[in-house]
């Protein structure tokens, strides 16, 4: 489980510019805003430590459940992998602060 969710924690494939098609009409100024969102999220969870970031990953980009996160990391319950889940992506969005140019 923990490699699979470091797998998906590496940055996606690169896409190629030339084929992309411009999705709901948005402008290459807006596209390249939330490329740089998602590098300043990538790059803010590899500074957070294996535990948070596996959280974050799990909840965020793979939608488990909290019953499902307290059975992955051990938790005594749903209402502690919640809060250790909030507590994650509270130090994500500060690392995220923190990587802005």
């Amino acid at each position: 489980m923990r490699d699979e969710l470091r797998r998906l924690g590496r940055r996606p494939p690169a896409a190629d510019l030339e084929t992309l098609e411009l999705a709901g009409g948005d402008s290459p100024l807006a596209l390249a805003i939330g490329r740089e969102s998602v590098e300043r999220y990538r790059r803010a969870l590899d500074r957070l430590k294996p535990e948070d970031r596996e959280l974050v990953i799990a909840r965020i980009e793979m939608g488990y459940t909290y019953v499902e996160l307290a059975e992955m990391l051990g938790r005594p319950s749903s209402e502690a992998a919640r809060k250790a889940a909030q507590r994650a992506l509270v130090r994500v969005a500060e690392e995220m602060q923190r990587g802005k140019p």
